[in-house]
This record gives C-alpha cells, sequence and structure tokens, in this order.
C-alpha cells in the first residue's frame, strides 16, 4: 500500500485556509497513492474552544474529504471537531475512495490542556478494513496508553494523528517506535508544524516505523509530503517467522 504523509503548519481556527492548502498538496500527489494521512485537528489547529469551528458530519470538511477522495482514487484520514447532539468530539475520520466514512472518537483526551472539559472521549476502538489491510487509527495523546492500542485484533498498520509539541517530540519518537514492535504492526505518526494561538510550537517528525521499529520514513523536520510503500507481505512473513504476538496478554478493557 502506497502512503503520503502531509506534514505542515495550521492557520488557527480557520477551516478554510487549512482546506485549501491541503487540497493544493492532496491534488499534487502522484496517482495510485492508497491513503493519505493528514494532522490531528487539521482545519483548526488543536483548540479548546470548538464552538465555533466545530462541524457537522454533513458540514463542509466532510463534503470536501469525500469529494478529494473521490477525485483522487485514495483514501483520506484526518482528525477534526464535530459537533453531534449538542456534544463536541475530535474524532477522526477515515474517507474511502467512494466516499463511505468509518470514525474514531479520540480516547485519550488531554487533561493537561483541558480537553476533556471541551470534548466527550470516545468508548471504542476501530478497526477499518481498506485493501486487505487491517487498520488501527488513534489519536495523538492516545500514543502514551499502550493498553488501549495492544494488538488483539491482528491489525497490520497503526496510524497516529497529532499536534505533539516541541517540548515533548522525544516521547513522540520513543513511543511509536514501541507500539511499532510491541504490536509488531506498520506505524505511522503525522504530526504539525509551526506555532500556535497558545504559543506552543510543533516541529513535526511525521514518519512511519515499521513491525521491528525500524524507520521506513524517518522523522522529518519539514513542511512536505512524504511518500513510502508498505510491504504486508513482508509483515506476516516476520510475524509467521517470530511470532511474539501469539504469547502476548488476554484482557478486557471495562
Amino acid at each position: 500500500m502506497k502512503v503520503a504523509l502531509i506534514q505542515s503548519a495550521l492557520v488557527w481556527e480557520d477551516p478554510k485556509l487549512n482546506r485549501d492548502y491541503f487540497e493544493q498538496k492532496i491534488n499534487s500527489i502522484e496517482a495510485g497513492t492508497d491513503l493519505i494521512v493528514l494532522p490531528e485537528m487539521f482545519t483548526t489547529g488543536f483548540t479548546m474552544q470548538p464552538e465555533p469551528v466545530a462541524e457537522t458530519m454533513q458540514g463542509e470538511t466532510v463534503v470536501w474529504m469525500q469529494t478529494l477522495a473521490k477525485a483522487n482514487n485514495c483514501a483520506i484520514t484526518g482528525s477534526l471537531a464535530i459537533i453531534e447532539e449538542g456534544n463536541y468530539y475530535n474524532r477522526l475520520l477515515f474517507v474511502f475512495p467512494t466516499g463511505e466514512i468509518q470514525y474514531y472518537n479520540k480516547r485519550h483526551l488531554f487533561t493537561l490542556a483541558g480537553e476533556d472539559k471541551s470534548y466527550i472521549g470516545g468508548t471504542h476502538k476501530v478497526i477499518i478494513a481498506y485493501k486487505g489491510w487491517r487498520i488501527c487509527p488513534l489519536i495523538c495523546y492516545d500514543l502514551r496508553f499502550p493498553v488501549f492500542s495492544r494488538n488483539i485484533e491482528n491489525y497490520d498498520l497503526l496510524i497516529y494523528v497529532a499536534n505533539w509539541p516541541k517540548t515533548r517530540i522525544n516521547a513522540w519518537d520513543t513511543l511509536l517506535k514501541a507500539r511499532a514492535i510491541e504490536n509488531m504492526s506498520y506505524t505511522i505518526g503525522v504530526n504539525r508544524l509551526g506555532i500556535d494561538n497558545n504559543n506552543l510550537e510543533y516541529i513535526g517528525h511525521s514518519q512511519i516505523v515499521d513491525y521491528l521499529g525500524n524507520s521506513v520514513i524517518e522523522p522529518q523536520k519539514g513542511e512536505g509530503v512524504f511518500i513510502a510503500e508498505l510491504d504486508k507481505e513482508a509483515l506476516l512473513e516476520t510475524r509467521k517467522k517470530l511470532d511474539f504476538l501469539k504469547d502476548k496478554d488476554h484482557f478486557e478493557l471495562l
């Protein structure tokens, strides 16, 4: 599967300007790409004031993602602020080339920034079937909680979309490798650049790690689109040879 990671700065709470930027980047990606990954809250930055910018599941950004996915014959994923029945969610949308949508609501809300006061946390892990791959999508702070991401579903690819600041970037790099190794899964991390309205600086480090912890795409520092081919046969062959997952602990989340 050919994947493209888009790393960029985000314009604070301005969905249109962010959509315009990402549309230009998406339309520049070569044909034959299967999946495009955008950062967390890619239309607004990591805002704790969702009221003026949150959208419905029939809103402009959702329709925009569907239109671009169909036009480019690829899946597109990233998170944004969604309002549903009066509640706000930090919701990752996975939009298929057909326009069909599956979504995941961020489970681990970042209490240090008050995310738990502005948004409702998700309760369910989601596994997405796409082009013969089983994909587990997660969001930013979820990266610190290995129990929830544990590979009990035999997924092939973990995706983390993030607004992860420079001050803790070593944790980002380290934990992406840890999640890849312990779950024997390809792991994608897409982070943003720039300085937000809370004066937090972001330096990217979007990357792909393979199932043994090797870099497929090294942590990136600048703006750009970064493309790689993921090899499922190699993943399955390594799992068959080493078979570490057969010895995993069995548990149930309450």
